[in-house]
């Protein structure tokens, strides 16, 4: 059994088949298969942005003003959306396509997970980490579209942190302007997380960027304080996942301290690059977490699949 199946049925919660006997670590998690990003962009008519979430957030105990829900500024910062769509990224408003159904498909999984048959947020599944062995993968690119997947759903919100402290990248990418983040509120546990979060002039979609660089990012992200901060993001808002891009595995300590706090990891592998033995070892760093979803990026497309996507994406189903 090849070290991809092992993980997808981590993924499912199941126990691989040569370890026959033993317990289920998970056997609640949503049965799923690997998904297969190709990357190939096919423009339809546009999707409508969902509505803003303002206001929906009013419950006992939660803050229910606009920036306690999105971020600490009343105004939204801009994502360069134009930068985006230049870099391959989904983009809200383009339309179906080929790569949107394929974030489609790999968000549901996430999103049973998370919250379960009834919708209830089930504990710490819906702390998400986008990972992957090596550089270059496309773990960032992964975690970007994933979170601009999930915004447009229409009763969850997303934070997409950017934990991969050593090199930062969400802020260049998505072209805001992030000075603060994570590490900032690791240094100073006392202060409001909303006075770090951005909102977004994308709809449900919030950010918290790295912060500054530190010569001890993993001693603060193995921290007391790092364990309170994951627990209150993953039970402050009840309707909310949060996606962690973080380092690869294989490349820093930082991604090895954070996968301990994780419901879920999202494992991106690139199709004919990543080496088996760098993905053998990582599958069995990830031993922490019961639910692992591996993705297989750039992957060459599966016969007949983009005629039967391109049958839906121009069919009636495309056009609404």
């Amino acid at each position: 059994m090849s070290i991809i199946e092992r993980a997808m049925q981590r993924g499912a919660g199941e126990k691989p088949n040569d370890a026959a006997g033993a317990p289920d670590k998970d056997p609640g998690a949503f049965d799923k298969d690997a998904v297969q990003l190709q990357g190939d962009i096919e423009e339809t008519s546009p999707d409508p942005l969902p509505e803003a979430t303002a206001g929906r957030d009013a419950r006992p105990g939660l803050e229910s003003d606009d920036s306690a829900v999105h971020g600490s500024s009343s105004r939204p910062h801009t994502v360069n959306l134009a930068l985006m769509r230049r870099q391959g990224f989904l983009v809200p408003g383009d339309g179906r396509s080929v790569l949107a159904e394929e974030f489609r498909m790999l968000k549901r999984p996430i999103l049973a997970n998370a919250f379960g048959e009834s919708g209830h947020r089930v504990d710490r599944r819906n702390l998400v980490m986008v990972t992957s062995a090596l550089p270059g993968e496309g773990k960032t690119y992964t975690a970007v579209n994933l979170a601009l997947s999930i915004a447009t759903e229409l009763q969850r919100t997303v934070l997409l942190v950017d934990a991969d402290v050593v090199k930062p990248s969400i802020a260049a990418r998505t072209g805001l302007a992030v000075d603060r983040g994570l590490i900032d509120l690791l240094e100073h546990p006392g202060r409001d997380i909303s006075d770090f979060l951005v909102r977004t002039n994308v709809p449900n979609l919030v950010v918290l960027g790295a912060g500054r660089s530190h010569g001890r990012s993993t001693e603060l992200l193995a921290s007391a304080a790092m364990a309170q901060l994951v627990d209150e993001l993953s039970t402050r808002y009840p309707d909310r996942l949060v996606l962690f891009d973080s380092p690869p595995m294989l490349s820093t300590s930082e991604s090895s301290v954070l996968a301990r706090h994780m419901g879920q990891i999202v494992l991106t592998v690139q199709a004919g690059k990543t080496p088996r033995a760098a993905v053998s070892r990582v599958v069995k760093m990830l031993d922490v977490c019961d639910i692992v979803i591996p993705v297989l990026n750039k992957a060459a497309g599966i016969p007949g699949m983009n005629y039967a996507m391109g049958y839906y994406l121009d069919g009636k189903y495309g056009r609404q």
